[in-house]
């Protein structure tokens, strides 16, 4: 993303201020904006970088050693997981609820309009 001058100082081209004026604060602009620029880098740049590689050393260490075989382990036990979740909602959740069917399919609404 390339900031102007222009972009910034929202002078229309017709009613410039003086040219001197102009000409100055153009200048003023992109050489502040070189110079904080670079000063920035220097400052910032080497920490950030440190930083941002620790977080993406750290990330990448987890998904390797944590993540992926958790998620390996899960799959592979994942059949016999099923097998019993299978069974206790056959055992205690089906039953419950066909109860609850025919109790509720005995229950006649009718609406009468007066």
């Amino acid at each position: 993303f390339q900031l102007g001058f222009e972009d910034v100082i929202a002078e229309p081209e017709l009613t410039h201020s003086f040219d001197k004026v102009w000409i100055c604060s153009h200048a003023l602009f992109e050489l502040s904006k070189y110079v904080i620029y670079k000063v920035l880098t220097l400052v910032l740049a080497i920490p950030l970088a440190l930083v941002l590689g620790i977080v993406f050393a750290t990330l990448s260490c987890l998904h390797i050693w944590v993540v992926v075989p958790f998620v390996k382990t899960c799959l592979m036990v994942l059949p016999s997981v099923q097998t019993v979740w299978k069974s206790l909602t056959d055992v205690f959740v089906v039953p419950f609820f066909q109860s609850l069917g025919r109790c509720f399919a005995m229950v006649n609404i009718r609406l009468d309009q007066e």
